[in-house]
């Protein structure tokens, strides 16, 4: 750990077991009124390893979303089953933390009680209290704990939706496509910090991006996603060394391997979303 994380991360509680997700021949009907029964997700198997990176890939409609939404427990599988740790998973719990594309803050809440609200919902604020400013400092909103969501950026918003989820120290850390909304360079400032954060507290991430680039920036593994019905075609190991750089020869390697798995040409430079 380098200097700047080490004060930056000092006073928190590292996680003290990553959590080890399966997913296990699951499938997702949506029934219909009237035409055909969509097909959300077919017959997905998946082992995503404690305390690494994951990225599921691929184009709207994929089912990624599902899929995720699956396993923090607000969808149900209709066929099939996933565990954490190889308990079954019934639900949401706080030890499969949820960061959205919107922050999803309580407007009547400061930044402070935003972040408090999972502690206070659990009853165990009073003695979890001086977490919180551990974790506004971890993600630099130090100096805004009174201000209310409508009174800072997007970026800021998301820190803070990203303090609320770890604060309750989980096993793992859901994000769907939580940078979508932000601007080019302060989605790449995110970027650092969710790597950052990982790699100062240890647990498993799953991220949901339709970002080629960024995926091979973020990711230890990128699991490739095919058009509904969602089905995985392809788990990709990202072997390169962190930090890494997005110009090295390895990156655009890989980056090019993934286009023309979704039938794009390697020459297809400009293409950073799919």
């Amino acid at each position: 750990m380098n200097r700047v994380t080490a004060e930056k991360t000092e006073g928190i509680v590292p996680v003290q077991e990553a959590g080890r997700i399966r997913v296990q021949n699951v499938s997702r009907f949506f029934l219909q009124d009237s035409g055909p029964d969509v097909i959300a997700l077919n017959n997905v198997n998946l082992d995503i390893e404690p305390g690494k990176f994951y990225s599921l890939l691929g184009p709207s409609g994929c089912g990624k979303s599902t899929l995720m939404r699956i396993i923090a427990g607000l969808d149900e599988a209709t066929l099939g089953t996933i565990t954490l740790d190889e308990e079954p998973i019934r639900g949401p719990h706080f030890l499969r933390g949820m960061v959205f594309q919107d922050p999803t803050l309580f407007p009547w809440k400061t930044i402070e009680e935003n972040i408090a609200s999972g502690l206070e919902a659990r009853g165990i604020l009073k003695e979890k209290k001086h977490e919180v400013q551990e974790y506004i400092r971890l993600v630099g909103l130090e100096g805004f704990e009174k201000v209310y969501p409508h009174q800072i950026s997007g970026g800021m918003a998301q820190r803070a939706s990203l303090a609320r989820a770890l604060v309750n120290h989980p096993k793992v850390l859901l994000m769907d496509e939580p940078l979508g909304a932000l601007d080019a360079f302060t989605r790449m400032q995110m970027q650092e910090e969710i790597l950052r954060i990982w790699q100062s507290r240890g647990t498993t991430i799953v991220f949901v991006t339709h970002d080629i680039d960024e995926s091979v920036y973020l990711s230890d593994k990128i699991v490739i996603m095919t058009p509904r019905p969602g089905k995985i075609k392809e788990v990709i190991d990202v072997p390169l060394g962190r930090p890494r750089s997005r110009n090295h020869p390895d990156f655009w390697r890989i980056r090019s391997r993934i286009l023309r798995i979704f039938g794009f040409s390697p020459d297809f430079a400009d293409s950073y979303h799919i």
